[in-house]
């Protein structure tokens, strides 16, 4: 029998998912959502699902350690989810979306590994501080799981290099307003374009960081 709680997790993932999809931030079926239930197991959007049309009774549920529990079969990307999950405990969901902006800046040459989105907001720095690049890989590839494992201690928020971001959060509202305020400044990026860019100070980011 479905708990409350997890009924309303349950909702609450097919209200964001499709959020995202009537906002342009998904398409067709891809990106998927994930979050941790109280029991331990996580709820997963399916493979091949459209965010737009998530079914709250068809959700995937599985434990972490890959275990499919019921739900429709989960995304081949769930591998990944769940290396942040067992690597950070402060990650409660994982947002995965192709969004137009975050997903144009993962495809540039020269990014920078190590931030992909150099501040100059301060809303980023604010919500996940630095934002490191993954290398690409094929979607499903295990090698993705394996990266993401070895930063998720460090970091909130990743860019898969050619494919799009990876965000946590401790709800899965906050990892949802996270992924926005990125993809707001990636679409700054590309409004700007080369005009020259003022970005923050290390004093100033220091002082967003202590507050």
């Amino acid at each position: 029998m479905t708990s409350t709680v997890e009924q309303q997790a349950r909702e609450e993932m097919v209200h964001l998912g499709a959020s995202f999809f009537r906002r342009g931030y998904a398409t067709g079926s891809a990106g998927n959502l994930s979050l941790l239930l109280p029991d331990g197991t996580l709820l997963a959007t399916p493979t091949g699902s459209c965010l737009g049309e998530l079914d709250a009774d068809r959700l995937s549920k599985v434990s972490l350690s890959g275990e499919w529990i019921s739900g429709d079969k989960p995304s081949k990307e769930v591998s990944f989810h769940r290396a942040l999950y067992q690597n950070n405990a402060a990650c409660k969901a994982v947002v995965h979306l192709h969004c137009t902006y975050l997903t144009a800046l993962s495809c540039l040459q020269d990014l920078d590994y190590d931030n992909a989105l150099k501040p100059f907001t301060p809303y980023v720095v604010m919500r996940v501080g630095k934002v490191p690049v993954i290398p690409y890989y094929r979607p499903g590839d295990l090698r993705l799981a394996e990266d993401l494992a070895r930063l998720a201690p460090n970091y909130q928020a990743f860019l898969l290099a050619n494919h799009g971001p990876v965000v946590m959060g401790s709800t899965l509202r906050e990892a949802a307003n996270n992924t926005e305020e990125m993809e707001d400044a990636a679409r700054l990026i590309f409004t700007l374009g080369n005009r020259p860019i003022r970005y923050l100070t290390d004093d100033e980011i220091a002082e967003l960081r202590s507050k």
